[in-house]
């Protein structure tokens, strides 16, 4: 488990330059978030947190039960104008990368070489997104005061987050 790392990055080249949205959780639990939009200039936004085992565990438990580490992405639609998106895993020090074009519904699948391995990846992403968004977004907007007891009420708040989201 201390050798799990999961990447997640979607983006493209447009008319606002490089756009783009990312997810990285660390082996040793730190999750990074970072999403850049020059829509009106806006600067990078840059997030991280501290995760919990239990929060490694769930993640590493929603990728291996996805079916991604079975598939493979060279039927898989390359990245184009539209943009790319990279899956990227270790598990142990053995490494799994995927990419394809962004896909932005399930209706783009159906036309593909390979509808059932975009399927996998589609969902899974849903997840991880869903997942990463929601531990960044309640890590951001609690503001806990430091008191040196307060890391185990932080790591049980965490652990009945993720009991929620995923029973």
């Amino acid at each position: 488990m201390n050798n799990f790392y999961c990447r997640y990055y979607v983006g493209s080249h447009g008319s606002y330059g490089h756009e783009f949205l990312e997810y990285e959780l660390r082996p040793e639990g730190r999750l990074r978030y970072a999403n850049k939009s020059n829509y009106k200039h806006e600067d990078i936004i840059r997030r991280e947190a501290n995760v919990t085992k239990i929060v490694r565990h769930e993640v590493l438990r929603i990728v291996q039960e996805s079916g991604i580490l079975d598939t493979n992405s060279e039927n898989w639609p390359a990245g184009d104008g539209k943009g790319k998106q990279e899956l990227d895993i270790r598990i142990d020090g053995t490494s799994y990368k995927f990419s394809c074009a962004k896909i932005g519904s399930l209706v783009e699948l159906k036309g593909s070489a390979d509808p059932d391995g975009l399927g996998v990846l589609y969902y899974l992403v849903q997840d991880l997104k869903y997942l990463f968004s929601s531990v960044i977004s309640s890590h951001v907007k609690v503001r806990p005061t430091w008191i040196p007891q307060s890391s185990d009420l932080f790591i049980e708040e965490q652990e009945r987050f993720v009991r929620i989201l995923f029973p």
